[in-house]
């Protein structure tokens, strides 16, 4: 059975053998192989089992895809199974209509008008995707130059932004507040943390990259006043250094609560219901329903542990629940539109401001499985299966992060409507995407439900159809695309996604020689966005004075803090040398205690790397000590509950951060 079972998993996309860091090459077991077979839809506990699964997988489809091809522009495109000669018709999208006959190889003719068109080949009806040859590049988007100057953005992570009145943590007024500042000081644009839609019915804790779905916003974020000035209760003040997410959810919650009691018939409300269609309907009805479950019966967290009849948004319980509880249900969609509204109100405020780039939003690599989106699209989303990475060197035993994410194969069948669907929900409001793990468009781990995160095995997505369409959405919405390319990486993925038009990332402490030196950043990746850290790495500061290595040695978190303390002394010199030599910095090296003249370089640096986009974080800015988020921990460090020192609209004024902007502008200019 092995060798069929290793033919049947490699034709379903499984990887069945995996090379390691240290190029150790590792054999998929049998076990992994037929829980992940099965994730997919794929029973393969026999040879009878086998045998009917490879034949599923090779039989042609009943009836073709919603969506049965993608082609760049300028590409004649062949159609599986077309006879030489065939008969078509094809209706543009825009309009009008080209007829003709397949080719001698069954293809169309080259097609060059971008976007989705419908072909009839004598009574069957399909839809092809006609996408440009790349995503669109900064000179198209009108951000290069800026101000005679390559761009450069700030990174933000909303909830640390401050403004008067907003209940204690950031929102997406103190985002706009921080656009209308930030473009004053030249930036182009703000890189900006994930606004995906966390559980309703876990309102106290704040986990951006775990989503409940990833089609809509989390209406923490929202200010009810953007949308209703005035009609909202009023906030109690709060001026506390980090944020208390369950304080603040409370709060958040009851202001949306009292003013959908006296706006919940807003003409504007009820037309964006009605363009929310089936999708926000579903969302609206999963927040109610979940939050009615969990308050009679802590276990059920999982829409797989509910009764039957409430297990798909099809079915007839969930149909008596939205009637029964309609109130419920229409708070939760008028929540989403006072998010959306708040949301486009703060990307207005950029776009006037003159930001180019306006918000460039931030896409997490998968959702909580016990979430809205894995409900809705059940038959797109797998659900035995979860999202992590192999052993390395950092985690020997692997890591399972616990997201769900798309079936390859069901993406295909179903004409990848659940990816072009999430595309547009967060290209909505945006100038721009950053797509987290971006090799998730070529592969991921995958750990099959109850095994180790050592006991998963690649799965390979269709990398060449989502570029295609990744790169007409980000045409439609005149976005740019940037994937986060850190780490490991398969073979030719680098230049894939170069090819595509997609920005990579170049981070300080990661642009190394082959000796383990730093880089010049006149040799840094042209196509790319540069930047001094992220939000899962220490601030420059912290990065200077090791503030990142006590953490984890408080934390158990490091097998030896003092070899950790001897290489990050080695490192200082080391970096330090290359600011001195491209010019960045001057001068003896600063003590330990002293950060502020290497962050001031460090930000030099960055600012006159060959990368056509520079990245600033908000914490560099502000010369911040700690970082947002400490991977790798639950409880013992403050996760995305840190606030900044000052107001949105006025903390890039202060003289020493006006400084240090005006500073990274004239790096761009050289």
């Amino acid at each position: 059975m092995d060798d069929t079972l290793l033919a049947l998993s490699e034709a379903a996309g499984i990887a069945t053998r995996w090379r390691d860091v240290r190029g150790t090459e590792h054999q998929v077991s049998p076990e992994t192989q037929r829980a992940l077979l099965k994730a997919l839809g794929l029973d393969a506990e026999t040879e009878a089992d086998i045998a009917d699964a490879h034949q599923r997988l090779s039989a042609p489809p009943s009836r073709p895809p919603p969506l049965i091809a993608t082609v760049q522009g300028g590409e004649p495109l062949p159609l599986p199974g077309a006879r030489p000669g065939h008969r078509f018709k094809l209706a543009w999208e825009e309009g009008g209509t080209l007829e003709g006959r397949l080719d001698d190889a069954g293809r169309l003719p080259t097609l060059d008008r971008v976007g989705y068109h419908r072909l009839s080949l004598d009574t069957v009806a399909m839809a092809i995707a006609v996408a440009p040859s790349r995503c669109p590049s900064l000179v198209e988007i009108g951000a290069l130059p800026h101000l005679d100057a390559k761009p450069w953005t700030l990174a933000v992570q909303i909830p640390s932004l401050r403004r008067a009145g907003d209940g204690g943590a950031g929102d997406f007024t103190a985002l706009g507040d921080l656009a209308e500042a930030a473009a004053r000081h030249g930036a182009a644009g703000l890189a900006i943390s994930p606004t995906h839609a966390q559980f309703a019915a876990r309102s106290g804790k704040f986990l951006p990259y775990s989503p409940s779905s990833r089609l809509f916003l989390n209406p923490l974020l929202a200010d009810p006043d953007a949308v209703l000035p005035g009609a909202a209760p009023a906030v109690v003040p709060t001026d506390a250094v980090l944020i208390d997410w369950p304080a603040v959810a409370a709060g958040r919650q009851a202001r949306l609560r009292a003013l959908f009691e006296t706006a919940s018939d807003d003409p504007r409300f009820l037309a964006f219901r009605a363009e929310g269609g089936r999708a926000l309907e579903e969302h609206a009805r999963f927040e109610a329903l979940h939050t009615h479950l969990l308050a009679s019966d802590a276990s059920l967290w999982h829409w797989r542990d509910w009764p039957m009849a409430l297990r798909s948004p099809q079915a007839p319980g969930v149909q008596a629940f939205a009637r029964e509880h309609a109130g419920e249900v229409a708070f939760h969609a008028f929540c989403q539109w006072i998010a959306d509204a708040s949301l486009a109100d703060a990307a207005a405020r950029a776009g006037a401001a003159g930001m180019p780039l306006g918000l460039i939003a931030d896409l997490a690599v998968g959702t909580d499985g016990a979430g809205s989106h894995a409900w809705q699209r059940q038959d797109s989303i797998l659900d035995a299966a979860s999202v992590g990475a192999p052993p390395d060197i950092f985690s020997p035993l692997g890591q399972d992060w616990g997201l769900a994410t798309f079936s390859p194969l069901s993406l295909a069948a179903h004409g990848f409507a659940a990816f072009i669907e999430m595309l547009r929900a967060n290209l909505r409001h945006a100038g721009g995407l950053r797509i987290d793990h971006a090799m998730g468009l070529r592969r991921l781990w995958l750990v099959p439900r109850g095994a180790g995160p050592a006991d998963g095995a690649y799965l390979r997505y269709p990398l060449r159809e989502m570029l295609h369409l990744l790169a007409l959405e980000a045409h439609r919405h005149a976005a740019i695309v940037m994937g986060e390319d850190l780490g490991t990486l398969p073979e030719g993925f680098a230049q894939d996604i170069t090819d595509a038009g997609m920005l990579g990332m170049r981070v300080l402490w990661f642009e190394r020689g082959e000796a383990g030196g730093f880089r010049d950043p006149a040799h840094w990746t042209r196509e790319a966005a540069a930047m001094t850290t992220t939000h899962d790495l220490p601030t420059v500061v912290g990065w200077w004075r090791g503030r990142d290595i006590d953490w984890r040695e408080d934390l158990a978190l490091l097998p030896d803090a003092d070899a950790e303390r001897r290489a990050r002394e080695a490192e200082r010199e080391s970096l330090w040398q290359c600011l001195s030599a491209t010019g960045s910095a001057s001068g003896p090296r600063p003590a330990e205690d002293n950060p502020i003249p290497f962050l001031d370089a460090a930000i030099a640096q960055v600012g006159r790397s060959a990368c056509e986009l520079a990245i600033l974080p908000l914490e560099d800015a502000m010369a911040e000590v700690e970082q947002p988020n400490l991977p790798g921990t639950v409880e013992g460090h403050p996760n995305w509950e840190r606030r900044m020192p000052g107001e949105a609209a006025t903390m890039l004024d202060a003289p020493d951060v006006a400084a240090r902007l005006a500073s990274f502008t004239a790096a761009r200019r050289a």
